[in-house]
């Protein structure tokens, strides 16, 4: 507790009303990657309590769209369309499907892990699991060129799931931001470059 208190981007983040110190992950990943420009269309994945919505929003801009969706509720954001469910889920889904009408979307991001039960091979295995579900929303809904920022935890399953993004995008990058702590095992892949099999990119 006292860590999180004194927390220099914890602090930060009460100071500049944004709703977590994730916030500035996505914030430096933007400036370092250019991942999100004006007029962007951006869709974020386990978004609650929306501090990447927050930094979305304000980076697409009012011709840009963000579209966040949580199984837990989130306080509206100026400029974020939320859809509450789970994106796993077929209503959920479809819930996207109609908010999107056909537009292509440039940006998925995922900052999501799991509720921490303690037992590391356990704990993994669903962190690797919510990042699979992320790459296969990402594959559905990216525009061919399209990029993918999701959280992973290094360990069993990370190799894995390293090999599958990197049959899917032309380029992948490895980061972590100043604002993850030193000693947690999450990184960031940044998958640039969707590469739509045949069959889908001439659909």
């Amino acid at each position: 507790m006292r860590e999180h208190v004194t927390d220099h981007f914890v602090q930060r983040a009460k100071r500049q009303g944004m709703r977590s110190r994730a916030a500035y992950k996505l914030a430096e990943l933007c400036d370092r990657d250019h991942l999100i420009v004006p007029g962007m269309t951006v869709v974020d994945l386990g978004s609650a309590p929306g501090g990447w919505a927050q930094v979305a929003a304000q980076r697409v801009g009012a011709k840009g769209r963000v579209i966040a969706v949580d199984v837990l509720e989130m306080v509206p954001i100026q400029g974020v369309t939320f859809i509450h469910g789970d994106f796993g889920e077929p209503e959920t889904l479809a819930a996207v499907d109609r908010e999107l009408s056909g537009s292509p979307v440039d940006l998925v991001v995922s900052d999501m892990s799991p509720n921490i039960s303690g037992i590391g091979v356990s704990d993994q295995a669903r962190a690797a699991h919510l990042a699979e579900l992320a790459l296969e929303f990402a594959v559905q809904y990216l525009k061919p060129g399209g990029n993918l920022l999701v959280k992973a935890f290094q360990g069993s399953g990370y190799a894995e799931l390293r090999a599958t993004l990197r049959g899917r995008f032309r380029e992948l990058l490895t980061r972590k931001p100043e604002a993850s702590r030193g000693r947690s095992s999450e990184i960031y892949l940044l998958g640039k470059g969707l590469v739509k099999p045949p069959s889908a990119a001439g659909e």
